[in-house]
C-alpha cells in the first residue's frame, strides 16, 4: 500500500486499535491465471494464547481466523502461502464546499491498515473448534455481543465444525494509512473536522475522533 509520509500513524497503536474496533478484514491471496485472486471478508482476532507485544510494524503477531470449507478460497489457500489482510476504519467524503475556498477539488478521507502474514491451515478438529470458540469470546466480550453465553450451543457448533476451515496468521509486516486532511492548512482542517463532528452520519463522526487524536 502506498502510504504518503504525512499520513502514517502517529504510532503502531492506531493499527491495532483499528484492526482490534474494526475486524471484518478481507483476506487475499494469489490465485491461478484462470481463477484470479481469492478474496473473501471474515472476521480475524488476536491469538489469545500468543505474546500481546507486537512489534512497531505488528510482523511477529498471530491472527486467527475462518470460513466456510465450501468457499473455494479454503481449497486454493495453503500452508506456507502469503495472506493480504485489509482493514477498513472510519471514512468519508470530503465535500469541497467545507473548505470554502475555489478553486478546490473533493476528496474522500479514509483510515485503513494492510497486513501481511504467512497462513497456517489447522487441520485438527479440536484446534479449530478453540478458534471458534475464541472469536465468539473476543466479540461477545467486547463492544460487538451482549455477553452472549455459547455454553448451551457448543454441540451445535460440533455439528458445524466439518464446515469450517480454521487458520493462523504469523504477519510478516503490516502497513496503516490515516488520511484524516493532514495535506490541508489547519482552518480547512479545522472546517472538515466541524462538519465531520456534527454530521448524521456516524462514519464522519468515527473520522472526526480520530482527527481530534491528531498530534
Amino acid at each position: 500500500m502506498f502510504v504518503p509520509s504525512n499520513y502514517r500513524e502517529p504510532d503502531n497503536s492506531w493499527m491495532t486499535d483499528l484492526m482490534r474496533e474494526n475486524p471484518l478484514a478481507l483476506a487475499v491471496t494469489n490465485g491461478t491465471v484462470e481463477d484470479g485472486p481469492f478474496a473473501t471478508h471474515l472476521p480475524v482476532i488476536a491469538d489469545p494464547q500468543a505474546n500481546d507485544e507486537w512489534a512497531p510494524d505488528l510482523s511477529g503477531a498471530r491472527l486467527l481466523g475462518h470460513m466456510n470449507k465450501a468457499n473455494p478460497h479454503w481449497a486454493a489457500m495453503e500452508t506456507g502461502g502469503i495472506v493480504l489482510l485489509t482493514f477498513t476504519g472510519p471514512n468519508s467524503y470530503v465535500s469541497p464546499t467545507v473548505y470554502e475556498k475555489s478553486p478546490a477539488a473533493p476528496t474522500w478521507d479514509f483510515t485503513s491498515v494492510h497486513v501481511r502474514g504467512v497462513v497456517e491451515k489447522i487441520e485438527s478438529s479440536e484446534e479449530t473448534m478453540d478458534v471458534v470458540q475464541s472469536t465468539v469470546r473476543a466479540f461477545e466480550e467486547a463492544k460487538f455481543g451482549t455477553g452472549w453465553d455459547m455454553t448451551d450451543s457448543v454441540g451445535y457448533f460440533h455439528q458445524l465444525l466439518p464446515g469450517v476451515g480454521a487458520f493462523r496468521i504469523t504477519v510478516t509486516g503490516a502497513e496503516g494509512m490515516f488520511k484524516l486532511s493532514q495535506e490541508q492548512p489547519a482552518e480547512v482542517r479545522g472546517r472538515v473536522l466541524e462538519s465531520f463532528t456534527h454530521s448524521g452520519c456516524p462514519r464522519q463522526r468515527g473520522t472526526a475522533d480520530l482527527m481530534r487524536q491528531l498530534p
